[in-house]
């Protein structure tokens, strides 16, 4: 190898590993959402965290609590990390309901996650307004689509949704996700008609239902 090749090489290198950096990611896990098996995905999350949703809308604030649902929590910690939720939107807002997101904008990464169940956890807290949990069709079937309570849900305690954390700060700005499509976008996880959502990604959504909130990244504060 030429020396010019060489330092050209490692100059790629190094600025690979600064975007990853930038992006809140080491060098080695900047892939990691394409490798669901790596240990990067075994990391306990903290007591107790805070994330920052910047959104087209605005920015809120969950903050996750570990003892309220361990195992989606340790879900949430490590898919926030990755990155998985940055660039993809709120696909699923019903008004006086629920604001639900969770499938990545890109089509290579939700085809790998689309099945990647987690365990229940008891159902500790309610359901009301403000409260984040995973949704689910069934026991043991939760993913990586987290949604927000927008009103009192507290009938979906005995359903087996656990709520993991709550929106402490900016709950004005999740009032304002856009809900025009309701269902329409893609819908519940028991619904069935999410297809396009996992094979088309952003493509499909901003081209069909373009006024949908951008949820624009994810990071741990």
């Amino acid at each position: 190898m030429s020396v010019a090749k060489a330092l050209a090489t490692c100059l790629l290198a190094l600025l690979l590993q600064g975007w990853a950096i930038a992006a809140g990611l080491s060098a080695e896990s900047s892939d990691v959402l394409l490798r669901p098996a790596d240990d990067f995905w075994d990391q306990q999350a903290p007591k107790q965290f805070r994330v920052r949703f910047t959104t087209s809308e605005g920015d809120f604030v969950v903050e996750a609590h570990r003892a309220w649902a361990p195992l989606g929590v340790d879900r949430f910690y490590n898919l926030v990390r990755a990155g998985f939720f940055d660039d993809s939107r709120f696909f699923r807002i019903r008004e006086d309901y629920i604001a639900q997101f969770g499938i990545s904008g890109d089509p290579a990464v939700s085809a790998i996650w689309k099945n990647r169940t987690v365990e229940d956890d008891p159902v500790r807290g309610a359901n009301t307004r403000g409260t984040v949990a995973f949704a689910m069709t069934g026991p043991d079937t939760r993913t990586t689509q987290p949604y927000i309570n927008l009103v009192d849900n507290i009938h979906l305690d005995d359903q087996g949704f656990a709520p993991f954390g709550q929106v402490i700060e900016g709950m004005e700005v999740v009032d304002r996700l856009y809900a025009g499509y309701d269902e329409a976008a893609g819908g519940g996880m028991r619904g069935g008609k999410q297809g396009s959502l996992f094979e088309e990604g952003n493509v499909h959504l901003d081209e069909v239902f373009p006024q949908l909130t951008r949820l624009e990244r994810a990071t741990l504060e």
